[in-house]
């Protein structure tokens, strides 16, 4: 049985970890750098540790060592599917929360997963190591280590290749440590659809349905949802079966996502598998029920599956949006600062998953994920009209946010119809613009006053909330 756990991460998710194995009576030990000193994370474990690296998987080691850890759980990014720490975890006689070494690695390997999971009957991508013929345009190059949009570039012409190429293997060095690059049929308009896996050590394998990932800036997600509204019963059945089947292909142990691009016509090709829990997690949970990080920590110590195939049945709509610091209107530039005021919203089927709050300060040491605002409701309409509320009544003042340019993405026609691709951003460049007719005096004097009528003119509820204060 697993005692006490080490964290080794920060942030939000680090505290979600902890919200699990306070509820299993797991010890929590966080871990953090100087910039960390003071941040939520730290308070909220039973103990914590100072280090020099999130990155340095012998220094976390050491450090669950010397605070007695039985077990290690890296959460997501940092070293989360880096084999280094699970192999150093095996050397220690540490649980590693998560998949082998070997897993994590092959995984890893755009190249090697893709050729695993053609040998296991997957769908793939065509993709060439050099030259793809003629009338394979327009291709993607990517980078064989690495992800979220680094090392990748869209080419329409073959003579444009070569330079495509060396410009994404510079940027993969030096963002993975690996050059390499391969190149990849593009498929226009797809959709980005994951599906939720979960194995154990005794050959057991599930799949916990779908999520829709499609709405992305940068070839990053910032807003999930579950169940697609492309998804028909067949095609779950198909992609959950293909999704299972990729998991057993590598033997997983624990959480991991199996990622699929959607064309437009239906047909569904593997993208590569994230050897750890997703960011987007918390909407499979609202919609089944389950504590993933339970699931992790039993599987760990060697339990077998909690749950059957056949004993999952997902109820609702659940929507995830992500909060950062950013602008959205200006290429999406971080912002950094001091959170002045955070008054989160509340109320029936809305979960905020936040490492932030007043006083907090947001740094460029870090990525700008501050939280992650989710809620649950019977349909796809309601939760997208909770989801509206909830960004309203959010207020963060002190760092410029994104949280007004999720609502305008939400309430978008296009968005609400459900015709949604990895395209659809870049569709709406309206959508980057501010517009309101309501003077900024006016909306001043409104909010100062509590009022909801300037001059005689009625004011949306959506500037008498949250957003002016955000502004």
């Amino acid at each position: 049985m697993i005692r006490k756990v080490l964290i080794a991460n920060r942030g939000e998710i680090a505290i979600r970890i902890g919200h699990t194995l306070r509820e299993m009576e797991i010890e929590a030990v966080a871990v953090f750098t100087d910039p960390d000193e003071h941040s939520l994370h730290v308070p909220a474990a039973d103990a914590a540790c100072h280090i020099e690296s999130y990155l340095d998987a012998r220094e976390i080691v050491r450090a669950a060592k010397e605070y007695g850890a039985d077990a290690i759980h890296p959460g997501y990014g940092f070293l989360s599917e880096s084999p280094s720490l699970s192999e150093e975890c095996e050397k220690a006689g540490i649980i590693f929360i998560g998949p082998r070494p070997d897993t994590i690695r092959s995984m890893g390997d755009k190249l090697e997963s893709k050729r695993m999971m053609k040998s296991a009957g997957v769908p793939v991508v065509p993709s060439w190591d050099g030259n793809p013929p003629a009338s394979a345009y327009p291709v993607l190059v990517k980078a064989v280590g690495g992800g979220g949009g680094k090392g990748m570039r869209l080419v329409e012409k073959a003579e444009d290749l070569a330079e495509a190429m060396a410009s994404a293997s510079r940027e993969a060095s030096k963002a993975f440590n690996d050059s390499r690059v391969f190149v990849e049929k593009y498929i226009r308009r797809p959709r980005h659809i994951e599906f939720q896996i979960l194995g154990d050590s005794h050959g057991n394998h599930i799949h916990v349905f779908e999520r829709e990932c499609s709405i992305q800036r940068r070839h990053q997600k910032i807003i999930e949802e579950t169940p697609s509204t492309a998804m028909t019963l067949k095609l779950r059945e198909e992609m959950g079966a293909a999704a299972v089947a990729a998991a057993k292909a590598v033997d997983y142990r624990g959480a991991g996502t199996v990622e699929f691009i959607l064309d437009p016509i239906g047909s569904f090709y593997f993208l590569e598998m994230n050897t750890r829990l997703q960011v987007e997690h918390p909407v499979t949970e609202m919609t089944t029920g389950l504590d993933l990080v339970r699931e992790q920590v039993l599987i760990a110590e060697g339990q077998r599956l909690s749950y059957r195939q056949a004993d999952l049945h997902p109820v609702g709509h659940s929507m995830e949006c992500r909060i950062y610091a950013e602008v959205p209107e200006e290429n999406f530039r971080p912002s950094t600062g001091t959170i002045e005021i955070f008054e989160a919203p509340a109320g029936p089927g809305v979960r905020l998953d936040s490492g932030v709050g007043k006083n907090a300060v947001v740094s460029y040491h870090f990525d700008p994920l501050l939280a992650k605002l989710i809620v649950w409701a019977s349909s796809r309409e309601a939760a997208i009209e909770r989801m509206k509320r909830a960004l309203a009544d959010f207020v963060l003042l002190g760092v410029r946010n994104n949280i007004e340019f999720l609502h305008r993405v939400i309430s978008d026609p296009e968005f609400s119809s459900g015709k949604i691709d990895t395209g659809f951003l870049d569709r709406h460049p309206e959508l980057f613009t501010v517009s309101t007719d309501v003077p900024v005096e006016a909306l001043l004097v409104a909010s100062l006053g509590g009022e909801k009528t300037v001059s005689g003119a009625h004011l949306p509820d959506v500037w008498t909330s949250g957003f002016w204060r955000n502004s």
